[in-house]
């Protein structure tokens, strides 16, 4: 892929030389790469949580207190939502033998190329993007890469590198697509719009569900100032984070510029909007910047960190517009992939989206 001057400088990057690559407005000035030097972090401000339960047992209040919290920064900690926090502490643990076990040579046969929208398979250390050197290896696997649709031509091999990985992460896959209706209602009800308008469009629809394994921090890679993940914000309508065992995640307060630590309880799923939400609530629910950061405690530095973050999209085909009820729209209708791979391009390069129609 083709580096402009602005790829090429990595870690001294800041978010605004990628600016025309965005669909929906973004304010926010910061560095890509951590800079501890030139950050303020806000030890005052917490991300609010909310009780799943009261889905069921008081929604208005669910509605009230989760779609208040997305308006404020974009994110909520989703507590009580019924999946068992063992297969989470599985999950870590299989993503560390699912990376450690296999070669890299193994690894590229699965290497990331577009299908749709999104980039699927494997993505090597340091070329998550072509902007910034993380520090950390991915794997990303829409639904195409699960056996949940009884596809009689699936084949796990075409996806998967060892088998028995597949049938365990369906599983998170499947329970956390039951959160999927209940949330999206949720933020359409506090929106003001019908709730169930999205029903249709995201049952059975696709998701990034993405692998992330962190190998302990060397020395020089603590000396080089990349940083673990870069500052972004995401693609989607929402995405479901079960929280982690070694901290890490930092969220960008934009009303001060400062960045807050975000350390949920381990089983809590971490939940924040993204842009194609941006675009559909006309800015109401922002697409909040966040990073992966070093451990703060230096006992941490040395230990594989892992996450498996769940990235909800709508199909390419649909169109993302303002909700109707909202008053002074900001965007005009566009289609999902033509939006999707406008924005990555400036991950993958402007061939990315040369192919995709409007």
């Amino acid at each position: 892929m083709k580096k402009t001057k602005s790829t090429e400088k990595g870690i001294e990057s800041l978010n605004r030389e990628f600016r025309r690559y965005e669909q929906v407005r973004k304010d926010q000035v910061y560095h890509l790469s951590e800079h501890p030097d030139q950050e303020e972090f806000d030890t005052d401000f917490e991300i609010k949580s909310v009780d799943f339960r009261l889905f069921t047992d008081d929604k208005i209040r669910f509605v009230t207190e989760l779609g208040s919290a997305l308006e404020e920064i974009g994110f909520a900690i989703i507590t009580n939502h019924g999946i068992d926090p063992n297969l989470y502490h599985k999950a870590e643990q299989k993503i560390i033998g699912f990376f450690e076990e296999t070669t890299f040579e193994e690894r590229m046969k699965y290497e990331a190329r577009r299908f749709g929208s999104v980039n699927q398979g494997y993505f090597p250390m340091k070329t998550t993007t072509i902007i910034h050197p993380d520090l950390v290896e991915g794997w990303v696997f829409c639904r195409r890469a699960f056996d949940v649709d009884n596809n009689l031509n699936y084949n796990e091999t075409n996806f998967w590198p060892l088998s028995g990985y597949e049938p365990f992460f369906r599983q998170i896959v499947k329970a956390q697509e039951k959160l999927i209706l209940p949330l999206m209602q949720s933020m359409l009800t506090y929106l003001g719009t019908d709730p169930h308008c999205f029903d249709q469009k995201l049952t059975n629809t696709n998701f990034g569900f993405r692998l992330n394994y962190y190998p302990p921090m060397t020395a020089e890679q603590l000396d080089s100032g990349g940083g673990r993940m870069l500052g972004h914000e995401d693609i989607d309508l929402f995405t479901i984070l079960p929280s982690q065992s070694i901290e890490g995640l930092q969220v960008l307060n934009r009303k001060n510029m400062k960045w807050i630590r975000l350390k949920p309880k381990f089983g809590d799923i971490i939940l924040n909007t993204g842009d194609y939400m941006q675009r559909i609530s006309n800015d109401v629910f922002p697409s909040t910047t966040h990073r992966v950061s070093r451990p703060q405690e230096s006992n941490l530095i040395g230990k594989s960190r892992v996450s498996f973050p769940m990235a909800i999209y709508v199909w390419e085909d649909e169109i993302l517009e303002v909700l109707p009820n909202l008053k002074n729209p900001k965007y005009e209708p566009i289609r999902a992939e033509k939006f999707h791979t406008s924005i990555t391009s400036k991950y993958y390069g402007d061939e990315y989206s040369k192919d995709v129609s409007d």
